[in-house]
């Protein structure tokens, strides 16, 4: 498993691609909090002012890098787990 970091994941239920990472996550034993957009109003004008864009997922990490939409292969590479 990867080392423990802390990971946030903004999204919506609503979203396939949000749900795809969370579902990659899970399957690989990565622990993040999940954030709802659609519940969250000001976790989603954060994003959007941090990211520039309206795009979910967005995932940040503790070192403050961020992915958006990411793929699985991008994502797994970010939190150190070897390609499926």
């Amino acid at each position: 498993m990867a080392d423990e970091k802390k990971i946030t994941l903004y999204g919506a239920d609503w979203c396939g691609d949000c749900r795809r990472s969370k579902g990659y996550l899970d399957a690989h034993g990565v622990a993040y909090t999940y954030v709802d957009v659609d519940v969250d109003a000001a976790a989603k004008a954060m994003i959007e002012t941090m990211t520039g864009a309206k795009s979910i997922p967005v995932i940040i990490f503790d070192d403050g890098s961020y992915l958006i939409e990411p793929s699985n292969e991008a994502l797994g590479a970010k939190v150190g787990l070897a390609k499926d």
